[in-house]
This record gives C-alpha cells, structure tokens and sequence, in this order.
C-alpha cells in the first residue's frame, strides 16, 4: 500500500545553465507542490503505513531549508532545475523515511518530475 501527503514551497530561482534569451535564466518564482509517497505494509495494530505526523516531521527540516529561500544559494542546487529539487529532496528525506517510493515535484500545476531514487 502506498500513502503520500502534498507539501507547499515557494522559493525562487534561475537556472544558470540555460542561454540569457530563456525566461527561465532570469531569477524567478514558483510555488513548488511536493507530493511525498511512503510505501509499506499495514501495521498490524496501527492500522497504517505511517503516521502522517511522523511524515510531517520528517519534511519540516526540508521545508524550512528550501521555503521562501533563493535555491541557488543552497548548497547542491545551484543550478536548480526541477528534477534535482526532487533528488535533493529525496536524498535527505530517505535517511528518515525507510518507506519512501516516489517524489513529486511540481513547478506549475501541469509540469513537474517524478523521482524514485
């Protein structure tokens, strides 16, 4: 069974990377949705994969790191495209999550990146 709870950053960013004429080169704003997904097995008392206030816990270190923050100047998203957002996550996450299957991240409501280590 898999279980996942949705996470709001607003942060901004450029990505250096990409030629001056991009918009996206230009510093810039997104309101990310982080869908967070914990697969297991059913506790056999608890009824649950995982208490979602233990999931909560386990994001808050990551949201404080990355909510109303440049990304740029965060040590290992310095070009901060979607995709190593959702590695960058996933890679400080997991250590707390032993369930963790899959990470979403959205920069707009129709795009985003599905990570799965």
């Amino acid at each position: 069974m898999e279980i996942f709870n949705i996470y709001q950053i607003d942060a901004a960013r450029r990505l250096p990377c990409l030629p001056e004429s991009h918009p996206c080169s230009r510093v810039h704003g997104h309101t990310f949705q982080v869908e967070v997904f914990v697969e297991g097995e059913l506790g056999e008392e608890s009824g649950w994969v995982m208490d979602f206030a233990d999931l909560d816990a386990a994001f808050s270190p990551i949201r404080e790191a990355l909510d109303h923050r440049y990304l740029n100047d965060i040590s290992g998203l310095e070009n901060p495209t979607t995709e190593r957002l959702a590695q960058w996550i996933w890679e400080r996450l997991k250590p707390a999550v032993s369930g963790l299957s899959r990470i979403v991240v959205r920069e707009t409501p129709r795009s985003g990146c599905v990570y799965s280590g």
